[in-house]
């Protein structure tokens, strides 16, 4: 089956979107400078960790917040307030429980001012459509949670948008009906069986967007950016196991999981700290030492998305790990694939005792935690609040900073560096 061809005309337009919420020194900058079209007859995902700000890139583009600075366009015209050619069907499935399912329908119909006797035959043809016939006066407690998110895209449809966005629809269902719920959405999509012009779907499932779309956009965060875009040159229906799709993966996850390079030019300003300029991931180091060994197994090299299937990780769980191997020196991203450095192979192969000696080595390498380590060095007690490493990051990293320092400390305890007392929310060297 052919995908749609993609117009030229663009249907929406993003023209260096920026969105910060707050005042310094606490402003935090959700997205910097985001421009790309959706035209019609396409189907984009973008993708990108969590925080980037995927989800509010969309809500901008539904007119539900106003950005900063830049300029959203429909149709070539400003969008100003909520885009009425748009509709949003989300992650949590938001039904009314007091509502049947053709009532749940009939909501949207009726907003829109359709009569009763019309939007309940059109109601009728939704259901239907999704596949939910025979389930019409059923309640959302008795139905599974794909029954219940294909309820969502029915009300969704009834608005006859123009534009249909997705935000991570399928990711609060169990495979299966992910699975099944994605085939249906496609196929309606290419049998051109509603009257959308264009979808825009957010994900952090790479397998997911490779499969559905005809573009994937990859976002950064520390601000949220656009890292680059992928043409899907592929036919539908796509084959999760066929090379090709596998080699198209690898792409999406190579441009996703190199992106530490990329936010090494997003420099954060510190006052008075200059070496620290990026965000520590949170990523448990004794999860770390896990993906090491499972590396070290398969000869030094690991297929990315292979991994994240095998060990049950989506990427929003995967890249901070992969992100804390790169920055401790332990392995590098290439060509889709996580390799192992020598100090890697050493980490894998080595004993307990070991392992925390490489990693308090590595460890303090990292800004973050040295500046930690050598300020309670200095301190006569070594005992710090921690308070006042939270107020000092504070300047650069606004409400992430408290974040940043406990993950700082659970770097610091698990390589033994220093210790966390919760009765004094204090930091303190031990011996």
């Amino acid at each position: 089956m052919q995908q749609p061809a993609t117009a030229v005309a663009p249907l929406i337009q993003l023209k260096k979107i920026s969105m910060a919420y707050g005042k310094s020194p606490r402003r935090f900058v959700a997205l910097r400078d985001v421009s790309f079209d959706v035209a019609a007859g396409e189907f984009v995902c973008v993708v990108g960790p969590s925080g980037c700000g995927k989800s509010t890139l969309l809500r901008i583009i539904a007119g539900l917040i106003a950005p900063t600075k830049g300029k959203v366009l429909y149709n070539g015209q400003p969008l100003n307030g909520v885009n009425p050619h748009a509709t949003i069907v989300f992650q949590t499935f938001a039904l009314f429980p007091w509502l049947s399912v053709i009532e749940n329908v009939q909501v949207a119909l009726k907003a829109r001012g359709v009569p009763l006797a019309a939007r309940q035959t059109r109601a009728e043809q939704l259901v239907e459509l999704v596949g939910l016939a025979g389930f019409a006066s059923a309640y959302p407690r008795e139905l599974s949670g794909g029954m219940r998110q294909k309820v969502g895209f029915a009300r969704a449809m009834a608005m006859e948008p123009e534009l249909l966005c997705l935000d991570e629809p399928f990711s609060a269902l169990d495979v299966l009906s992910a699975e099944a719920l994605r085939g249906e959405l496609i196929e309606l999509w290419l049998k051109r069986a509603m009257p959308t012009q264009a979808i825009l779907m957010i994900t952090h499932n790479i397998e997911e967007a490779v499969e559905l779309a005809d573009r994937v956009v990859v976002m950064a965060k520390d601000p949220g950016r656009i890292l680059t875009e992928i043409a899907i040159g592929l036919r539908h229906p796509r084959n999760r196991k066929d090379v090709a799709f596998q080699a198209t993966v690898d792409r999406v996850y190579a441009a996703v999981a190199g992106r530490s390079a990329a936010d090494l030019e997003a420099q954060i300003v510190v006052p008075g700290l200059p070496g620290i300029t990026q965000r520590l991931p949170r990523a448990n180091l004794e999860a770390l030492a896990g993906l090491l060994e499972k590396i070290a197994a398969e000869k030094g090299r690991s297929d990315l998305p292979r991994l994240a299937t095998e060990l049950g990780s989506d990427l929003h769980e995967l890249l901070p790990m992969v992100e804390a191997a790169e920055r401790l020196g332990l392995a590098r991203v290439e060509q889709g694939d996580l390799l192992l450095l020598p100090a890697g192979q050493t980490y894998a192969e080595a004993s307990i005792a070991v392992r925390k000696e490489l990693i308090a080595g590595r460890a303090l390498r990292v800004p973050l935690v040295r500046w930690v380590y050598e300020t309670l060095q200095q301190d006569d007690n070594r005992r710090v609040d921690r308070d006042y490493f939270v107020d000092t990051l504070r300047a650069g990293f606004g409400d992430a900073a408290g974040e940043q320092v406990d993950i700082a400390v659970d770097w610091g305890r698990y390589a033994e560096l220093f210790a966390y007392d919760k009765d004094t929310d204090e930091l303190y060297l031990e011996g």
